[in-house]
Parts: C-alpha cells; structure tokens; sequence
C-alpha cells in the first residue's frame, strides 16, 4: 500500500483573490474621482490636506503598531490610507493642518488600534475623527472658504454649505420656496455643492465611484438604498406636512455629506452589519437619525453622528440577524 502524506489544517480550505488590501485599492480607486474634483476646485490647499491626513494616518498606524504594541506593521493593508483619505474628504479645504493631524490621532489612535486595529474596531475611525473635530473645534470645522482651484464649475452653489444657509434661513424667518429661490438651488446646481468639504463637492464623482465598487463587488447595495430611501421617505411625509419648514427627498439626498456616508463610509465591512436584514435595519436608523438631526437638532448636517450611534447596534444586529450557513437549507 501506498504511503501518502496528508496536510492537515483547520477551515477555511477554499480561498478566494480577495484580501484586505484589494479592498482597500478598491475603495481608493472608487474615491480617486471625487478627489481629483476637490483638488481641481479647492486647489492646493485642498491637495495638502489630503497629504497631511493620509501620512498622518500611515505613520501613526506604524509608529503604534511597532513601538507600541510590539506587532508588526499593518500598514501595508492599506486600509490608514483609506482612514486618511475618508477623513481628509470631511474636513474644509482651509482648516490649519495641526488641526487635520488631531483628526488622524483620534481616528487611528483612539477608534481603530486601541479595539484591535482592523476588522476590530466599533466605531468608523474616519467618523470617529470628524465628529472630534467639529464638537472640539466648531469654527474651524465651519470655515468654508471660498474656492480658489484650478477650475472653476459653472452652474455650481458657493460660498456657506446648503445646510448652513438653510439652518439660518429659517431661523431668520425664511420659508423653504424663498430660500430655494434667492440661492439659485436646482438640481443641476446641487449635483456641485461649491463650498463644503471634498466628500460633498461632486455627486456624480461620488456616483461613479460608487458604482465601480458595486461592479468589483467590494460593497452591497442594501445599506445605501435603506439609507436613501428612508431619507426620502421622511422627507416626503415632513414636506407633505409643512412644505415652508421642511426640504424634500432630492434636497436632503444631494446636499451635505449624505452620499459620502451612505456609499462609502457607512458600508465599511468592519462597523456595518454582517447580513441583508441586519444591513437594511442599520440603514433605515441611519437615515431616520440623520433626518431628525437635520429637521430638529442644532446641527445642519447629522450624517457622522447617525452613523456612529447605528455603529453601536451592530453587534446586536449581527445576533439577531445571520446569514444562512453554507450547505444549509
């Protein structure tokens, strides 16, 4: 009889081309477009703050990895890039760069390593970053100034962000039709969003990059389409009720940073639900939140917020939700 050697090794046995860092390049070059846009608009300025986050981010994920905790280095993976290019995407253009490397500490120091570094971490890092940043410094998060890039975008909305013209709008007794009209707003228009940070300049960029990772299949639809339509859903019912004090479904979907959270930092694989229905429920809190944020709260924009509370959720959608196991019915 024949001898054989086996190898024996615990499961998983089939492997797929997938790893961490394809994801990651994956979700770089879906963010490539809306980064070319910021930097073509907000010039310079915009291109620093870019490069201060993202070798923020790297370095001190290095630094704390091997002389800290005593591992090696995770920064191949890519995924500090990423951190850095998603938080540098929520920040204006001409916020002081000391500022920008606070937002790196918080994110990698703070959120991500502490928990385990990836694929352990609770909260988004890159969320966890901004929202420091603007409950710690509110006027610096605030200073959008004005554009002085490479190009200039016809038929784009300048100047304070959407959000924040409408909040004081209102509270200078303006009804939505007057604002809408002495701003010029429409639908071309809000597709540029000429003032706010890189993740709310372009939609379209924003779109298309969305629609590679749906092709590379990086990302999955339903947590996207939850958050949107519960947007839109609230939307209508508020603007059926009092169409002077509440914006509808089109407005609150392209202003702020309601498709950079839905489509990109939302769907991060590590603080999003594991199954569909875990993924949907997730969603539809994180636009009812962002909503009430918007239509209630002192804040004109609650997207970061909305994501990080749903974040806390996840371990118990990930309990009551699974996915159906391989080879069972």
């Amino acid at each position: 009889m024949e001898n054989k050697k086996y190898i024996v090794s615990p499961s998983p046995h089939i492997h797929a081309d997938i790893s961490t860092t394809s994801i990651m390049r994956d979700v770089i070059i879906a963010l490539t477009p809306a980064l070319v846009v910021s930097v073509l608009v907000y010039g310079w300025a915009e291109l620093l703050v870019l490069l201060v986050s993202v070798a923020s981010c790297v370095l001190l994920e290095w630094a704390v990895t091997r002389w800290m905790l005593k591992r090696p280095s995770t920064v191949g993976d890519l995924s500090a890039v990423v951190t850095g290019l998603l938080l540098a995407m929520n920040l204006p253009s001409a916020i002081p760069l000391w500022i920008v490397f606070i937002g790196a500490v918080v994110a990698i120091c703070v959120a991500k390593l502490p928990f385990g570094g990836i694929g352990q971490n609770v909260f988004n890092p890159a969320i966890t970053g901004r929202v420091f940043l603007l409950v710690s410094f509110p006027a610096q998060m605030t200073n959008w100034a004005p554009t002085r890039g490479f190009i200039t975008v016809p038929d784009a909305v300048s100047g304070a962000t959407p959000l924040s013209a409408l909040k004081e709008a209102l509270k200078s007794g303006d009804t939505i039709p007057q604002f809408l009209d002495a701003h010029g707003y429409t639908l071309s228009s809000m597709f540029w969003d000429i003032g706010a940070s890189a993740g709310e300049i372009s939609a379209t960029a924003l779109l298309l990059g969305f629609i590679y990772l749906l092709i590379r299949r990086v990302v999955k639809p339903w947590i996207p389409l939850s958050i949107l339509g519960t947007i839109a859903l609230v939307s209508l019912i508020f603007q059926a009720v009092n169409p002077d004090l509440y914006t509808g479904p089109i407005f609150n979907i392209m202003t702020g940073g309601t498709l950079l959270g839905a489509l990109f930092m939302a769907t991060d694989y590590v603080t999003s639900p594991m199954s569909v229905w875990g993924g949907v429920i997730f969603g539809v809190g994180i636009g009812l939140i962002d909503m009430m944020i918007r239509y209630f709260g002192a804040y004109p924009e609650g997207m970061s917020f909305s994501i990080l509370l749903m974040n806390c959720t996840v371990p118990l959608l990930n309990m009551w939700f699974h996915q159906k196991k391989y080879g069972r019915a």
